[in-house]
């Protein structure tokens, strides 16, 4: 009885409580235009309200120094480092953390565990060997010593270690300890991951691309203070900048591309190979250091003799590297004022002819087009390196699919899935290895941003380039989707739903929009660049980005921020009635001509008939019954109509005079917010003489009303058709409530589903078209 009596006030409180609770959020400020001040972390010394770094802004520093072992039959990675760490807070520290990112792929990883699994009709013989596989993966650390080879004592937690330090590490100070450890290496093609090998059995070489592979720093800021948020595998790395020297043995004939620049080239290069390299400086295309055919040589020396390939790399935030004997080299010089930068590309013969003719050529447009819309690339080059199945960024090189058939042809899918995938990852030299934001908390920040400046770097590539992502139109069937599998952009990187969707494609939207709409190109160029400038070689938060966007272009933007990023909310405005309104010019010939014309083109059907089946009326086969309204015109203008006019026009001053003579036509427009997100107008009138005209009206008509607006548009001419959103601008999701008069757009039925040529294991367009020359043969 006592637990009924109790479940029976805790019902009663809660029934009495909702309508508390809902008063209470009625009478809170939802105005969709307020500030982000609870949003947006208090500005302070080390972060200004205007999104610079403030006066005091302050970040760690970590040096490595690494003697790094390939072991090409094991398939195995040994490491020793020494990282000086300096502590440049005001902070003093008892304890440091790193991440070990490695243990991801440990036995005993939460990553495997907290995997969602399920079996359909989707389901390949990969997903089911997954569950199946037992690898030794992880981090096996063999020691941690002071700079003196003192044991100091640690703790691994999965995918991070903390160092406890045997005494105060005080602000100024630095703190100079060593780690030895080794690992087992992937097998990409069967596991996946952002780094591991590709086996090619046919002449039995391997190609690694090796990263994440040493104990990294994390990073200790006064937003977060140490960022150890475990690594479950979505939300990349928070990492800390500093200077690295990295020794590389690996087997004699291998040909390693890594981060930062080579030490020691008398040792690891033939001479012709240097020589090309400087005249690559210099060249206005690509220059083949390492030909196809040297190549092909090289993948039969299979000499158990050893080179080292040392490497030294300033300001960087991470380190990577990419290691085969297979690999052809080609490189390019790109000039910024008085330094060259080097694009380069390695990759197999596997990848020609695509790579050869394209990969590096993409690298040198990319780094022009993000230079001019952020900085100057800082770094001496930067790499692509072809590996299967893979796009994954790191200072300086990246990692990156696409190959053609074996018979050298391949899909216009392959192709530019490749150049595009080429302009993302060497992208990211920008965002985040440069303007160093926290992917393991914010995905958005770096892969939007990105995929933002991909897109204005495919257009300079080649006109009408397909772009995925980018343009309004291509993301509205994302957003009109089921909102419970739609997140906002502003959402933990582990968190996500449609992780590409929510993190690439919608920010990249979103900047578009503002860019070509709500802002303007010359006002968000320059805000963007302020930013980007701004937060070189720093840590920039959300907050930094939002506040340097509006300071610097001075346009408010909290309601673009509020809807588009922490919301999701979609476009669909819609034309929910038009009103066409003329002026009566109160001028008896023309007001009772209007009259007597729509009298006339009024067509009843029951008139229509009554004029054929009725043969006389009584009044017609009586004229008696004829009087003064038989007779009289309502459409005659008489005197006294001329005069009551006149007396009319002397009542008006000259401005009212012309504006009831001009005969404007006032159409008003009314507009429904379907969607929610809020968004400026874009109209296109279309008059009865064929021409057009487009007006553009700010966001801000939405202040006082979210739902539903009117406007009212005065025209010289007759408008016969209104468009909103004509160039597909807003991301409107339903553009079937875009016109007045109403149409509809139609939705292409299929009756079967057709597979592309490349889903089938059919012809791509260039076999195609051999095989038709060669029929005409």
């Amino acid at each position: 009885m006592k637990n009924l009596t109790t479940t029976f006030y805790w019902l009663l409180t809660i029934v009495l409580l909702v309508p508390t609770i809902a008063q209470a959020q009625s009478n809170t400020n939802q105005n969709k235009f307020r500030q982000l001040k609870q949003e947006l972390a208090t500005p302070n010394v080390y972060r200004t309200a205007s999104g610079a770094p403030g006066h005091e802004y302050w970040q760690m520093k970590a040096d490595y120094e690494m003697q790094i072992e390939l072991d090409d039959e094991k398939q195995r990675i040994i490491g020793a480092e020494t990282i000086t760490y300096y502590n440049n807070s005001p902070d003093a520290l008892t304890y440091l953390w790193l991440q070990l990112d490695q243990n991801v792929r440990a036995a005993d990883s939460d990553t495997r565990k907290i995997e969602n699994t399920k079996i359909g009709k989707k389901s390949s013989f990969r997903d089911f060997m997954k569950m199946h596989q037992s690898f030794d993966g992880g981090f096996k650390i063999e020691s941690v010593k002071d700079a003196d080879n003192d044991d100091l004592v640690y703790t691994i937690n999965k995918t991070m270690m903390r160092v406890d330090l045997p005494q105060e590490l005080k602000p100024g100070e630095e703190f100079v300890f060593k780690i030895s450890w080794w690992y087992n290496i992937n097998d990409r093609m069967k596991m996946g991951g952002r780094s591991g090998y590709e086996y090619f059995e046919a002449d039995d070489n391997y190609l690694y691309t090796i990263a994440q592979f040493f104990p990294r720093m994390a990073v200790y800021s006064e937003v977060e203070g140490w960022q150890n948020k475990q690594f479950l595998g979505r939300g990349e790395f928070a990492l800390t900048f500093g200077d690295y020297k990295v020794s590389i043995t690996v087997p004699e004939a291998h040909v390693v591309a890594a981060t930062g620049t080579l030490q020691n080239p008398d040792e690891v290069l033939t001479k012709k190979q240097q020589e090309r390299l400087e005249d690559a400086a210099d060249a206005d295309e690509p220059v083949l250091i390492i030909t196809q055919d040297e190549a092909i040589k090289a993948e039969d020396d299979k000499s158990s003799k050893k080179k080292t390939w040392v490497y030294y790399a300033e300001n960087v935030r991470d380190f990577g590297f990419a290691t085969s004997r297979k690999f052809i080299w080609d490189a390019q010089g790109v000039k910024f004022g008085d330094r060259t930068v080097m694009a380069m590309s390695y990759y197999p013969k596997e990848g020609n002819p695509l790579w050869e003719q394209y990969s590096t050529r993409a690298v040198v447009q990319t780094l022009e087009t993000y230079s001019r819309h952020t900085f100057d690339y800082p770094y001496p080059k930067a790499i692509s390196v072809n590996a299967a199945r893979i796009g994954m960024e790191y200072p300086m090189i990246c990692f990156n699919f696409g190959r053609p058939e074996a018979d050298g042809t391949y899909s216009p899918r392959t192709k530019y899935g490749m150049i595009s995938v080429i302009i993302h990852e060497i992208g990211h030299n920008y965002f985040p290895m440069i303007v160093n934001s926290d992917e393991r908390q914010w995905t958005w920040m770096d892969e939007g941003l990105n995929t933002f400046l991909q897109y204005l770097t495919e257009q300079d590539w080649e006109r009408d380039y397909p772009s995925r992502r980018g343009p309004a139109y291509k993301m509205t069937d994302y957003m009109k989707g089921d909102k419970s599998n739609i997140s906002p952009i502003m959402t933990n990187s582990e968190s996500i739903h449609q992780f590409g969707n929510n993190a690439y494609g919608k920010p990249a939207t979103a900047l578009n929009i503002l860019r070509e709409t709500v802002m303007g190109r010359e006002l968000f160029d320059f805000a963007f660049k302020t930013y980007s400038q701004r937060w070189m070689f720093k840590h920039p938060t959300p907050a930094d980005f939002f506040r340097s966007m509006e300071d610097a272009s001075g346009v408010d933007l909290d309601w673009f921020w509020r809807g588009w990023f922490y919301t999701n909310d979609h476009v669909d405005i819609s034309i929910k009635d038009v009103k066409w309104v003329q002026l009566s010019s109160q001028n008896p010939d023309v007001e009772k001509a209007i009259t007597q014309k729509r009298e006339e083109e009024r067509r009843y059907i029951s008139d229509m008939r009554n004029a054929e089946s009725i043969k006389e009326t009584f009044v017609e086969a009586n004229p008696k019954a004829v009087d003064f309204y038989n007779t009289y015109n309502p459409f005659e203008v008489t005197l006294v109509d001329q005069e009551e006019y006149e007396r009319y026009l002397r009542k008006l001053n000259p401005a009212e005079r012309e504006l009831l003579e001009n005969g404007y036509n006032y159409y008003q427009v009314t507009l429904e917010n379907v969607g929610g997100l809020i968004m400026p107008l874009i109209f296109e009138f279309e008059f009865a003489d064929g021409s057009t005209e487009v007006v553009r009206i700010p966001a801000e008509i939405w202040l006082k009303n979210h739902e539903q607006v009117t406007k009212v548009f005065a025209m010289e001419k007759e408008v016969v058709n209104i468009t909103l959103d004509p160039f597909l601008e807003l991301a409107d999701t339903d553009m079937n409530n875009n016109y007045w008069p109403p149409k509809s757009q139609p939705s292409r039925f299929e009756l079967f589903k057709r597979s592309s040529y490349w889903e089938r294991g059919g012809e791509n367009p260039m076999q195609r078209d051999q095989r038709a020359k060669d029929m005409a043969k």
